[in-house]
């Protein structure tokens, strides 16, 4: 069957939809700091994820200068991997190594002349959202249908290795629940035969105390 040029475009475009829908791969996040604490944004990622992120502090229309703020960027086990201090705008980016949850943190510098609360604005972008297809359409002297469908490839194989991410924390999880189902079972056992041991050991002191009191 033969598929004219406006098919394959809208099956195309109907592809990149559905890739979009399923991996996020950019993510925009408004952040309000207050003027004393901390406001952290964390997200569950896999190993061998690119992440790449940009934040900036949102002038405010008071007239004065931009407040400075503090970030830290932390892995799953507490290791740095940013921390930068009185800045107004940065940019992290970092392959990570450990799958589990990545935080980011914002506080202000106490250097804020207007005393209030402070907008920062984070990009954050992982895995093929952070891919530079620019760069790749030059390195490779693609462009149009060609590069959409390199986008689509990538897109693809992202929620493969998603799926497969899925799966294996679906299994570790049911190990776990398997685990603890067996730990539960045998407590429940163990629990059962003290019981009736205790019962056992009450009924013979009492025949005892009946048959040393000559009561039987």
């Amino acid at each position: 069957m033969r598929m004219n040029g406006s098919g394959f475009v809208l099956r195309l475009l109907f592809l990149l939809c559905i890739s979009d829908l399923l991996i996020p791969m950019s993510q925009a996040i408004w952040l309000n700091l207050p003027a004393s604490g901390t406001k952290c944004v964390s997200e569950e990622i896999q190993n061998n994820v690119v992440v790449l992120a940009d934040y900036v502090v949102i002038p405010d229309d008071h007239g004065h200068p931009s407040p400075t703020i503090s970030v830290k960027v932390t892995s799953p086990y507490g290791n740095n991997l940013h921390h930068k201090e009185n800045v107004t705008h940065g940019q992290f980016a970092f392959t990570t190594n450990d799958a589990g949850n990545y935080l980011a943190c914002f506080w202000i510098d106490g250097h804020n002349q207007g005393g209030g609360d402070v907008s920062v604005n984070l990009d954050w972008k992982t895995g093929i959202g952070a891919k530079d297809w620019e760069s790749v359409a030059r390195k490779e002297k693609i462009e149009g249908v060609e590069l959409e469908l390199r986008k689509l490839e990538g897109a693809v194989e992202a929620i493969h290795e998603n799926l497969l991410y899925l799966k294996s924390r679906e299994a570790e999880m049911r190990t776990v629940s398997e685990k603890t189902n067996s730990r539960v079972a045998w407590y429940s056992i163990m629990s059962l035969g003290v019981c009736i041991a205790v019962s056992v050991l009450q009924l013979w002191h009492l025949k005892r105390f009946f048959l040393k009191k000559k009561l039987i």
